[in-house]
């Protein structure tokens, strides 16, 4: 294992527990980062509750990386995978403040089951210097692990990401984020996380909560104001098993899909018009806060049923993204409604429909001298 370096200023954090079969795989691709500065890249392996050899494995392999390598191992009855997450980003973080270059670092996390390419840690960084504070990125299965799935569950994987990218469009456009402007995905995964070391630090850090820390802490950056990046560019390969380490995590999301085809989709999955209904509603809070409004004339909260006093609280919140967040969550008209499976080819045929029209609309709207836009609602129970 090479010295640690003085310029270090880039971490990768991995939390491990039992990976034997697989952590020799993910080490390797790793130490394959291209277009990088020599010495600038450094790596935490973050080992609880092994009791599987992945130790040794990572004891006979650390030695032959080009990059430092920190192992830290620990038993903790209480282990979970926001902790383990967490606990290894603190100690990223440790690092970089013992080198000195806490200010300028950045910290990546991935899971140890999983593959990174050659261009991951450069990628992350160039949409950060673009001007990201965090980056997220999108995930696909290791081709050889999904070719063993029943071919059902592909199939709904399809569709599943042909309908996202639609319904995501249509977000980009009616609820603009200049700092993660279309083309971009709406994926959130510990696998894929990239973020300035300060606003690591300014959010608190990974949520240390059992289950969906890496969405928790992107929502945290976003409704504190920080510019997060869904950049298509950003990719991992994540495993296809059955059998995972987190309870509630992409296995049993795998096998459960496989056991209950007709599951349902994920929340974000709802009927165009929702979706579009919840978009406009977005755009419609932003202004309103941006105009001074929100307090004034309660007007919006009234047509989403929240009461007086919930609405006055919601606006007295510091950060638009802290207001929207608790909009979503405290109207009953604006509650998910995910889509079942056999909805979604009719859906991704809506959407295809009424994607040419919107970007038509919104075309001719910033032709012409602003205007309230329509709220969609007629079609809001859909």
């Amino acid at each position: 294992m090479p010295p640690a370096s003085s310029i270090l200023d880039t971490l990768i954090a991995i939390p491990v527990r039992n990976e034997a079969e697989r952590i020799a795989r993910c080490l390797k691709a790793i130490d394959g980062q291209a277009g990088l500065t020599p010495g600038r890249l450094g790596l935490v392996l973050f080992l609880n509750n092994c009791t599987d050899g992945t130790e040794r494995i990572v004891a006979d392999l650390v030695p032959q990386m080009s990059i430092p390598v920190r192992v830290i191992e620990r038993v903790h009855a209480g282990a979970h995978a926001g902790w383990a997450r967490r606990a290894a980003m603190d100690a990223a973080v440790a690092w970089l403040e013992e080198a000195g270059t806490a200010e300028a670092a950045t910290l990546l996390t991935t899971d140890a089951d999983s593959i990174v390419p050659p261009d991951w840690v450069a990628a992350n960084l160039a949409a950060l210097a673009a001007g990201a504070d965090a980056v997220a990125g999108r995930v696909e299965l290791i081709p050889e692990e999904a070719a063993l799935l029943p071919p059902s569950l592909p199939a709904r994987g399809r569709l599943e990401d042909s309908y996202d990218a639609l319904i995501t469009e249509m977000e980009a456009r009616i609820d603009p984020d200049p700092h993660d402007p279309w083309p971009c995905h709406r994926t959130t995964i510990g696998a894929s996380l990239a973020v300035r070391l300060p606003a690591y630090t300014q959010v608190g850090g990974m949520p240390e909560i059992p289950l969906g820390e890496d969405g928790a802490f992107v929502g945290a950056l976003l409704q504190r104001g920080f510019r997060v990046r869904h950049d298509r560019a950003v990719l991992v390969l994540i495993s296809a098993r059955l059998t995972g380490r987190a309870a509630g995590g992409v296995a049993d999301t795998i096998r459960s899909r496989c056991e209950e085809p007709d599951a349902l989709c994920d929340a974000r999955m709802e009927a165009v018009p929702r979706a579009l209904h919840r978009y406009a509603w977005r755009a419609r809070l932003r202004r309103l806060y941006n105009q001074g409004r929100l307090a004034r004339d309660l007007g919006w909260a009234r047509r989403l049923g929240i009461p007086e006093a919930e609405a006055r609280r919601i606006a007295a919140l510091p950060r638009v993204g802290e207001i929207v967040a608790a909009v979503d969550r405290a109207s009953p008209r604006l509650a998910y409604r995910p889509l079942m499976p056999r909805q979604l080819p009719g859906q991704i045929r809506l959407a295809r429909l009424v994607l040419p029209l919107l970007r038509a609309g919104l075309r001719l709207r910033r032709a012409m001298p602003a205007t309230v836009p329509v709220i969609p609602s007629a079609t809001a129970d859909a």
